[in-house]
């Protein structure tokens, strides 16, 4: 995978990384011992202050970058990597259920 970095402020070099991990993987990482957060369906704008992986139990999302009129998709059974820094908006439209951690920094 190729990423394309400038030297600006602007979080458009920054994107979310959505994979589909095997249950070894998930074993791997404690997803279970993670704790977990949902919501319902809606809007919801978001700014990550530290880097997040999340693993969706449940729902559906279109995440759309400030900024950008571009969206990535998302849903139950992946696993989902939010860069610090980023501010998106979280168009939920089936209800989410995750585990989630935030990077140690």
């Amino acid at each position: 995978m190729a990423t394309v970095s400038d030297n600006s402020a602007s979080t458009s070099s920054l994107s979310i990384i959505v994979e589909k991990p095997s249950s070894s993987q998930l074993a791997e990482l404690g997803i279970n011992s993670w704790p977990k957060w949902g919501c319902p369906p809606g809007k919801f704008p978001l700014k990550f202050d530290a880097e997040e992986i999340c693993y969706l139990l449940k729902g559906k999302v279109k995440a759309y970058t400030k900024g950008s009129s571009e969206c990535v998709e998302f849903g139950a059974g992946d696993l989902v990597t939010i860069p610090k820094g980023l501010s998106c908006t979280w168009d939920v439209s089936i209800a989410v259920d995750k585990h989630y951690k935030f990077a140690s920094s």
